[in-house]
């Protein structure tokens, strides 16, 4: 349609019908504002109506579709004979003053794309918003009652703020609102992108409205998708980052951004359905997409996940920090059927509870167990409390393991960002800050917060855990060839899976050189109690010393502390690790005599028996237990 006086009259109405619609077949561009078109066997120059690139659109033999502006304007006259003396003449010289000033009679509307139509009048958008705002369809399609605009008095295009024109001013019961509109046709797999082109004045409409803001006007950046059945519109940053950045400061500052496809026919075109907005990482609304499907067919059978029951997930959550999975669940099986609820945890003694524990190492983890489940039965009378912040409150637990339990026990929409989880979203979106800062981690959770689902937060954040474990792995390389996030992971994309995530180098260990003792007085073997503070604290464990000791101090050492050595054995050397220390274990199987032991550092001669059942001894030994 030429903008002209006829266009507005067609204008009224539903929506926006074009007359006189020819299709043809795309030539070439010779400029950004005509292009050749074979329409009915004859070559014609055709007005362009979008500057953009369209490059996407506009490829030889496209089928496009073109409007005889001036068939229009003759159409019109004639079915306008009502109009009487001086109207008819002004109307008829203005019809023919626009023909006069015309280069072409054509106008370039529309472009079919594989089986897509797509509007490319880049003046139509601005016209529709203004039809929605006139009929109130703004108000049915907005889900948020607080952008609905109610009791419309004045609606003014083209409005001036500041150095810009703003494309929609609406004053409506006190209220003053700005709308910039913006027409979409760049598609790609069904997702559309604005905008095609470097476009400075978007970009200065859009910090102009942000500015807006601070002077009490409401500001929306209105996207208009000229095309149906599109999956979600996220800014271009290939072709104009700066404008991406805009649209997310304003968005975080306050202005409205959203999105509707249209309807399109060859001579029309209205609003349609809102679209999904997405202001950054479109690879993780891509992930949200396909992840929960390919959880619930790919997850490994887990003891775990057969529950919802919250104190059950919090065990083997805790347990499965710092532990492999295939070692927790035999550990799993064994304190449920102990402590099989929150009150039997909470009153259980420490000795029991640290036996238990037993080879899980990382003690800490179960005392603040402990600690919760006492929480738990004073402040909620025994029943796990249901609520994230409430979940959090607990001792021991922290983000990931409150939005675990949440998610998967509740179906809360809270992340879960563990190790896995930091890998899989450092990579898929090729991010290169170091996962170990704390801001990181929050910035990821974030991130997660915009793009998980709520309907099945529970299946994204185990698809997300579990994807981290047995595809994206930490060593050797990824199975990109089983991930369903390959097409999208921006990592594989940009051939950087091997440079990320990028993890600042732990401070080297501190290295512990050890001498342990197997004593043996007949059948019984010496234990020690280790400090109640500190590493272990509280655990037993074999006899051992600093450094590394030869026999012959191993002679003098034993008689130092009340005993007789009538035996000495060299046992060989163990390595133990913890997340800072590194143990280096020399060992002795040593039998005392008993008439000479008078044992000055107490120790607990037991038998190895009942060492195995009733006494909780650190994996560290675990070596040297197995020789006793």
């Amino acid at each position: 349609m030429g903008k002209c006086y006829f266009q507005e009259i067609i204008g009224k109405g539903k929506y926006m019908k074009y007359q006189n619609i020819r299709v043809g077949h795309f030539i070439s561009r010779p400029n950004r504002f005509i292009a050749k078109i074979e329409i009915e066997g004859a070559e014609e120059t055709v007005h362009v109506k979008n500057t953009g690139r369209c490059a996407e659109l506009l490829v030889p033999g496209a089928e496009v579709y073109v409007q005889d502006s001036q068939q229009e304007a003759e159409d019109w006259l004639s079915d306008n004979e009502f109009l009487q003396g001086e109207m008819q003449t002004a109307v008829s010289s203005k019809s023919t003053n626009i023909g006069k000033k015309r280069k072409t009679r054509w106008d370039l509307i529309a472009v079919r794309k594989g089986d897509r139509l797509i509007n490319m009048d880049s003046q139509i958008p601005n016209k529709i918003v203004k039809e929605w705002l006139e009929q109130e369809k703004w108000n049915h399609n907005l889900h948020n009652q607080s952008d609905r605009i109610h009791g419309i008095t004045k609606i003014q295009p083209e409005y001036t703020y500041g150095k810009s024109r703003i494309d929609l001013y609406v004053e409506a019961q006190n209220r003053k609102v700005l709308i910039e509109v913006k027409g979409v046709t760049l598609e790609e797999n069904g997702v559309v992108r604005f905008p095609d082109a470097p476009s400075e004045r978007a970009v200065k409409h859009v910090h102009e409205l942000k500015e807006a803001l601070k002077k009490g006007y409401e500001c929306y950046v209105f996207f208009v998708i000229q095309m149906s059945g599109v999956r979600y519109f996220t800014p271009n940053m290939d072709t104009h980052p700066e404008f991406k950045e805009a649209l997310k400061e304003a968005a975080e500052a306050g202005v409205h951004v959203v999105a509707y496809d249209c309807s399109v026919r060859e001579d029309e075109i209205r609003i349609q359905d809102p679209v999904p907005v997405i202001l950054e990482n479109p690879e993780l609304y891509e992930l949200s997409q396909v992840l929960v499907p390919w959880y619930q067919k790919a997850r490994r059978d887990l003891p775990w996940r057969h529950t919802t029951d919250p104190y059950r997930i919090w065990v083997s959550e805790i347990m499965l920090q710092q532990t492999r999975v295939e070692a927790v669940k035999r550990y799993y099986a064994r304190f449920m059927e102990a402590l099989p609820n929150v009150n039997a945890l909470a009153n259980v003694e420490e000795d029991k509870l640290l036996k238990l524990w037993e080879g899980l190492g990382y003690y800490n983890r179960v005392r603040n167990m402990q600690k919760a489940a006492r929480q738990i039965m004073v402040d909620y009378n025994g029943t796990f409390p249901k609520t994230y912040e409430e979940i959090q409150s607990l001792t021991g637990i922290g983000n990931y393991t409150a939005g675990a339990i949440s998610s998967f026990s509740f179906g809360l929409p809270y992340p879960a960002v563990d190790g896995n989880v930091l890998r899989v979203i450092t990579r898929i979106t090729a991010d290169d800050s170091d996962i170990m800062k704390q801001s990181t981690r929050k910035q990821i959770e974030e991130k997660l917060k915009k793009v998980i689902p709520k309907d099945c937060a529970g299946d994204f954040n185990q698809g997300l855990i579990e994807l981290g474990a047995i595809v994206c792995v930490p060593n050797g390389e990824p199975k990109c060839e089983e991930c369903p996030a390959a097409p999208f992971c921006q990592a594989r994309i940009q051939g950087k899976i091997q440079e990320l995530p990028v993890k600042e180098k732990a401070k080297a260990r501190r290295i512990e050189k050890k001498t342990v003792f197997i004593l043996r007085d007949e059948d019984k073997i010496a234990i020690c109690k280790r400090p109640a503070k500190g590493l272990l604290a509280g655990l037993y464990e074999l006899p051992n010393i600093e450094e590394h000791l030869n026999k012959k101090e191993i002679t003098q050492y034993c008689k130092e502390i009340g005993l007789m050595p009538i035996h000495i054995k060299k046992l060989p050397a163990a390595k133990h690790i913890f997340s800072h220390i590194e143990w280096q274990m020399i060992g002795y199987d040593i039998r005392v005599d008993e008439l000479e032991k008078t044992n000055n550092k107490k120790y607990l001669f037991i038998h190895p028996e009942e060492i195995q059942k009733e006494y909780p001894i650190p994996s560290a030994f675990e070596k040297y237990m197995k020789l006793i």
